[in-house]
């Protein structure tokens, strides 16, 4: 809380408006709106956005983007193995296959999750607000890539647009993944695992990453750290 606190701060103040003004604005008392400031007091969605039009910036300006994008070979190939793992232990009981959209709303639970408990992400790729998001640009690359390699089948539907993935191999590669992301990967796979996709688009689309920002955003993960503990995953 206390990047934000320092941002709003900072908002106010090159803005020249006083607290009490504010607090006016957002309809709450100067004492209210000082709990705000000093990190006493979470601020709502709703309170957030009035903020963020009071001060002329976008709600995603407010939490700014602390993440630096880390798109080395690396940290790639550590993606991969989060969906890898993902499609190991969330693949569906009956055929083990995944959604294209759900496998990718799956490695972004883990990698939000990761980062409310740990304070950093587990693949250190951005990830952007889109239609079916938020998800990593690199994710098209990396599921092209496991294709190709070899290590998952995609099948799409005879409807031409759902795109059903399964991997090849029984055994995943973990030796990038800590014991602990590891864990996480499971409990994340094993509490969606046979719900459909639609139910985990509405779960993440009503998480406060994706309510926040805009379409195209980068989504800060320093959101879900605001997130209620129930509804990290």
């Amino acid at each position: 809380m206390n990047t934000i606190v320092t941002k709003i701060k900072e908002l106010r103040s090159s803005n020249n408006i006083t607290q009490e003004e504010v607090a006016g604005r957002l309809g709450m008392s100067r004492p209210t709106y000082i709990a705000i400031e000093s990190g006493k007091r979470e601020l709502t969605v709703s309170e957030l956005n009035r903020l963020a039009a009071i001060f002329y910036v976008r709600a995603s300006d407010i939490f700014g983007d602390t993440t630096v994008e880390d798109t080395s070979e690396g940290n790639l190939q550590k993606y991969k193995q989060i969906i890898l793992n993902v499609l190991h232990y969330g693949g569906d009981s009956s055929d083990g296959k995944l959604t294209k959209t759900k496998l990718a709303k799956l490695a972004y639970l883990a990698d939000f999750a990761w980062y409310y408990d740990q304070l950093k992400p587990m693949s250190g790729l951005a990830y952007r607000r889109i239609q079916q998001g938020p998800v990593p640009n690199e994710y098209f690359r990396v599921v092209d890539e496991l294709y190709e390699g070899g290590q998952i089948t995609i099948e799409t539907k005879k409807d031409g647009k759902v795109r059903m993935i399964s991997a090849v191999e029984d055994n995943p590669p973990q030796n990038k993944l800590s014991s602990e992301e590891l864990g996480l990967i499971k409990r994340i796979s094993k509490k969606w695992k046979d719900k459909n996709t639609a139910d985990i688009v509405d779960f993440t689309h009503n998480q406060l990453p994706w309510k926040i920002c805009r379409p195209g955003d980068i989504i800060p993960y320093s959101i879900i750290g605001q997130e209620d503990p129930n509804n990290v995953y």
